[in-house]
C-alpha cells in the first residue's frame, strides 16, 4: 500500500493531466457529436454517421498525441515515423476500409444518395437508413438489412425511385380472347382493390395496362402500392389469389 501511495505522489501531476486530457476529449467528443448532428439536421449536408464517426477519430487522436511524451515518456514523431515506414504495408492491409471511406465521403458530398432515400440496388429495393466510415445500411420493406460496402456501391447500378415506384408492385395477366377489355379493366381493379384494401395505398388505387398479345389472349399488367411497412411478397400475393378466381383470366 506504501508502495502504491509513494508511486502515486511520485507521479500525481502525470496523473492529474492524464486525467484532464481524457475528460476534455470525453467532453468535447459528446459536444462534438450533439453540434454535428444538429448542423447535419439543419443543413443540407446528408445526415450519416460518417461525419461524426471521423471527428471522433480525430478528438480521441489529437488527445492520445497529447498524452504520448507527458504521460509515457513516448514522443509522438517516433510513432509517426514508424508508421511512415510502415505505412505502405498499412495502405494495402487496409486498402479495402480506405476504398470504402473514400467512396462513402465520394457518395455522400456528391450527393448521390442520402438516409432516407428510396433505392434499388442490384435487385434489391428498400430506404438508406445510413452511411457509415464503411458501409451503407439499406432496410428492405419486409425488415431486413442489407449491408454494401460504400466502394462496391460505388462502382454499382443504382436507382434511386419515388415513394410511389418504391411501393410499386406488378402483377402480370392475361386477358382471354374476344374479352371486352374496358369491362376487364374495371372489373379487375374493382377487386383488387377490394382484395388488397387493408395492405395498399388508398390514394394510389390499382393501375391496368395492357402490355400485348400472346397465345392465350391480350397480356396485361396490374400495378398496385403498397402501404409502408408492409412487403411487397404480401401484396404480390393477395393479388395473384384474386386475379386466379376471375373467369375471364386465363
Amino acid at each position: 500500500m506504501e508502495i502504491l501511495l509513494d508511486w502515486l505522489k511520485a507521479h500525481d501531476s502525470r496523473i492529474i493531466f492524464f486525467v484532464v486530457v481524457l475528460a476534455v476529449a470525453f467532453v468535447g467528443a459528446k459536444a462534438v457529436s450533439r453540434g454535428l448532428k444538429k448542423l447535419l439536421h439543419h443543413s443540407g449536408i446528408p445526415n450519416a454517421s460518417i461525419f461524426i464517426n471521423l471527428s471522433l477519430v480525430a478528438i480521441w487522436t489529437i488527445a492520445v498525441a497529447m498524452v504520448l511524451q507527458p504521460v509515457f515518456g513516448i514522443n509522438p514523431t517516433t510513432i509517426v515515423t514508424a508508421l511512415g515506414v510502415g505505412g505502405v504495408a498499412i495502405s494495402l492491409g487496409l486498402k479495402d476500409t480506405i476504398a470504402n471511406v473514400i467512396s462513402g465521403f465520394g457518395l455522400m458530398i456528391g450527393h448521390v444518395i442520402h438516409p432516407g432515400d428510396q433505392v434499388s440496388i442490384q435487385g434489391v429495393t428498400g430506404t438508406v437508413e445510413d452511411i457509415t466510415w464503411r458501409q451503407t445500411v439499406v432496410r428492405e420493406r419486409n425488415g431486413n438489412q442489407l449491408i454494401i460496402p460504400n466502394s462496391v456501391l460505388n462502382t454499382s447500378a443504382l436507382e434511386r425511385l419515388t415513394r410511389e415506384g418504391e411501393a410499386c408492385v406488378k402483377v402480370a395477366f392475361t386477358v382471354k380472347s374476344g374479352t371486352d377489355l374496358k369491362t376487364a379493366a374495371k372489373q379487375i381493379v374493382a377487386v383488387l382493390k377490394s382484395a388488397t384494401a387493408d395492405i395498399t395505398d388508398r390514394r394510389n388505387p390499382p393501375q391496368i395496362n395492357f402490355t400485348g398479345f400472346s397465345a392465350d389472349g391480350v397480356q396485361g399488367e396490374a400495378l398496385l402500392f403498397a402501404t409502408p411497412g408492409i412487403d411487397q411478397a404480401r401484396v404480390r400475393d393477395c393479388a395473384v389469389r384474386t386475379l386466379a378466381k376471375e373467369d375471364f383470366i386465363v
